[in-house]
This record gives structure tokens, C-alpha cells and sequence, in this order.
């Protein structure tokens, strides 16, 4: 496929959910769609930390502002809030989608928290397939003091339960 000679601004959103287990989902916005990963450790801005991210299935664009607790018996049962949000772009020109089936990505972050150049790259060897890193690539918004900071406190929490009652979260 040709490669375009304008960078296309796209939206990204990163969402802390405590479920289970505390992670950060982290979707782009490609094909209409927000392709997402669950990313444990939560992304970095430190080029060192290559973080394990779990691609799931693909949400709607409804979840580029969706905060909420699901309730309990729901998938995903928890409270869920947006960490960060921007918009992102393909240096390379190469469309998202021939550059996910060839298993890399590289883009660049445009948020209030993640910001430069970043890379998905699907592990060779992972059990499911379904396994990537994902990798903040060395540049002037490196942070090699990096520390991930939740937003999860006890006061969002009760903030966010006011503000929004438990309901499901909109449809993948």
C-alpha cells in the first residue's frame, strides 16, 4: 500500500480500571475503532521499561471519554477512569492497520502525560499471539525518572461514584 506524505492526527485515550487487578487500558483510534491493549505496569515514559501489553478485543469510540465503576457480575467489574488522553501520529506514513499485521507499530504520543514516540511490537514468542511490548522510544520526552502515578485515590473513587452510579460500560 502507498505510503501517505501527511501524518494523520488520530485520538488515543489510556484508561486506569482497577477489575481484578489494578492495569491501564490503552486504545488507538484505527479503523473507526479504538484498538486496545491492557497494559499491567501501565505505559512509561522511561525507554528502558519495555512494558508487557495484552491486546483484547476492540472498543467502541464511545470509550475515548467513558469513566464509570461497572458493577460487579460485569466483565471488567470495577471502577474505570481516563488517565490520559491526546491525539497520536504515524511518522512512517504506513497505514496502522499493515503495520500492526507486520507486528510493529511506531507512533507519536501527543497527551497532557504521554508524549514523543512510542512503538508496539508483538512478541515472537508469545503463548496466545495476542502478546506485546509496549515501548517508549528514546527522544526528547524521555523520562528516565519516571514513576507511574495512579489516579485511583480514595477521593476519585468516592468523587466518581457521586458523579456517575455504577453502569455498564458502553458496548465493545
Amino acid at each position: 500500500m502507498a505510503k501517505s506524505s501527511t501524518p494523520t492526527h488520530k485520538r488515543f485515550v489510556v484508561q486506569e480500571h482497577k477489575a481484578t487487578r489494578l492495569h491501564y487500558d490503552f486504545r488507538l483510534e484505527i479503523g473507526g475503532v479504538l484498538r486496545s491493549w491492557a497494559v499491567p505496569k501501565g505505559p512509561s515514559m522511561n525507554p528502558a521499561d519495555k512494558r508487557l501489553a495484552v491486546m483484547v478485543p476492540d472498543h467502541s469510540l464511545e470509550y475515548l471519554d467513558y469513566e464509570g465503576i461497572i458493577p460487579e457480575g460485569h466483565e471488567g467489574a470495577g471502577p474505570v477512569i481516563v488517565w490520559d488522553r491526546g491525539t497520536y501520529t504515524l511518522p512512517e506514513g504506513e497505514p496502522a492497520e499493515d503495520q500492526l499485521r507486520a507486528g510493529k507499530l511506531g507512533f507519536v504520543l501527543t497527551g497532557k502525560k504521554l508524549k514523543g514516540g512510542f512503538a508496539l511490537a508483538r512478541l515472537a514468542r508469545g503463548k496466545s499471539g495476542k502478546e506485546w511490548l509496549l515501548i517508549k522510544r528514546k527522544d526528547a520526552n524521555a523520562d528516565l525518572a519516571w514513576k507511574l502515578k495512579s489516579e485511583l485515590t480514595a477521593r476519585r473513587l468516592n468523587t466518581l461514584a457521586v458523579r456517575i452510579p455504577p453502569c455498564e460500560a458502553p458496548p465493545h
